[in-house]
């Protein structure tokens, strides 16, 4: 029995270093920027509606190799826009995402990547590809420099 709670406890602690993180607060992440000297990736989606938004979080998001790189390299603001009402946002949260939106994804594309610097200016701009979570940071990465 204590083996087994041990082993349950190590499986929850594990799957939380490999988590996304994710800001939700367009300000802390800023900040965040401007203290780690990191780029804003900044992706608009649609997390319980869009199929390429799906795609994209199952394909390079939540990938082991994209995590442990945007660890280190980005910092990650995701504005969800989800429809059904079991994930609804706070009206704060919608309010946020919305401005953000507003400023940033004027034609309400999804997904939709924006890269920033510290200062909430646009880098470059991607969305939705097939292909790798390496090359997907590559791409993410010509936008910076």
């Amino acid at each position: 029995m204590k083996k087994g709670l041990i082993l349950v406890i190590l499986l929850l602690n594990l799957s939380t270093v490999f988590a996304q993180e994710w800001e939700t607060d367009f300000e802390k992440a800023k900040e965040l920027a401007s203290e780690e000297d990191k780029p804003i990736v900044l992706v608009f989606q649609g997390s319980d509606w869009c199929a390429p938004c799906i795609k994209l979080d199952r394909e390079v998001w939540s990938t082991d190799a994209f995590k442990n790189y945007a660890t280190d390299n980005y910092i990650m603001l995701q504005a969800d826009f989800p429809r059904k009402k079991k994930n609804e946002l706070s009206e704060a949260q919608r309010k946020a995402n919305a401005k953000l939106a507003e400023t940033y994804n004027k034609n309400g594309v999804f997904p939709f990547v924006v890269v920033l610097d510290s200062k909430g200016e646009v880098l470059g701009k991607t969305g939705y590809k097939k292909t790798t979570p390496q090359n997907y940071i590559k791409e993410l990465n010509s936008l910076i420099k």
